[in-house]
């Protein structure tokens, strides 16, 4: 998939409000919302149902973020474009997930206490999320 289309549609989403569990531009989404609805525009139909969670869903030791990255992306390398997953707490799995947008930038769904309204926004990577960092993919 061409990195510029990526990045487009996920533009198309900044603004939206975060809500957890949802996959609506305009309406609400967290991260995972927002990689659903990116995949929803460019290909159709996502290709398997999401099942609930909660939001401390990392926290029951299975690593789902990684898991749906390998079956359903391509692996790739850091740059544009290109979906990223995030240790953000101390647990051992991938709890946040954002797409690349340029060089040390990306396009998330946060609920950070220093967003104000929790949104979707594109920041700079920053160092602590860079090391926080734990692999890269693309859509296919």
């Amino acid at each position: 998939m061409n990195p510029d289309r990526v990045i487009a549609e996920a533009r198309l989403w900044i603004g939206t409000p975060y809500v957890h569990g949802q996959a609506s531009r305009g309406a609400g989404c967290d991260c995972l919302g927002l990689l659903r609805g990116v995949w929803r525009a460019l290909y159709g139909e996502e290709p398997e149902p999401c099942p609930p969670y909660a939001p401390d869903w990392a926290a029951a030791g299975r690593d789902t973020l990684h898991e749906a990255a390998d079956r359903w992306l391509a692996p790739a390398e850091e740059g544009p474009g290109a979906v990223a997953l995030f240790r953000l707490g101390s647990g051992p799995v991938a709890n946040h997930c954002a797409i690349l947008s340029g060089e040390g930038r990306l396009i998330h769904a946060t609920n950070a206490r220093a967003i104000h309204p929790p949104r979707v926004l594109e920041a700079p990577m920053g160092v602590a999320m860079t090391r926080r960092a734990v692999g890269f993919w693309r859509f296919p």
